[in-house]
């Protein structure tokens, strides 16, 4: 049986065609499912992936550390294994976090946010860090003070 040419070509132009457009289609992404959320010690442990994800690049950004500052890399795997306790830095932000709560608490009566995490006011991981993993410890300048005390003239100091 002999195939008729322009059917042949025909066809086969349709098929590459329908194979083109299949390929440009955006393939339908698949649904990640956030990673199971273990080893918390400072946060709820019903605390969404989304809020702790956010409350990690906050605490990144004022130190200007990146997750590797806290967290290791499973060697075999090349991922992040967020659970291990293995690095020091991590205990230590998790002291400061539960060390900043207690100051919010005590001195600003301060108020969390509706999960009940992060306090809205008061002091935060900034308010020391300004961006850089260990801040510098400065002993307050010395200051000179003229007549009058540390005022001035008609400063607080001793009236003449």
């Amino acid at each position: 049986m002999i195939i008729n040419k322009k059917f042949a070509i025909t066809t086969g132009l349709i098929g590459i065609i329908a194979l083109c457009v299949s390929a440009t289609l955006p393939q339908q992404q698949q649904q990640h499912e956030p990673p199971k959320l273990v080893n918390l010690k400072v946060f709820p442990k019903n605390v969404p992936y989304r809020v702790l994800d956010h409350q990690m690049d906050v605490w990144s950004d004022a130190l200007g550390v990146r997750c590797n500052f806290c967290h290791v890399r499973d060697a075999q795997t090349g991922k992040m294994d967020f659970p291990n306790d293995a690095k020091p830095e991590k205990k230590a932000a998790r002291e400061m976090f539960v060390m900043m709560g207690k100051i919010n608490k005590k001195f600003f009566k301060a108020e969390k946010d509706s999960l009940g995490i992060v306090a809205t006011t008061g002091v935060n991981c900034n308010t020391c860090h300004h961006g850089v993993s260990h801040p510098e410890i400065k002993a307050p300048e010395e200051h000179k003070f003229g007549p009058g005390g540390p005022g001035g003239p008609g400063g607080p100091g001793p009236k003449n």
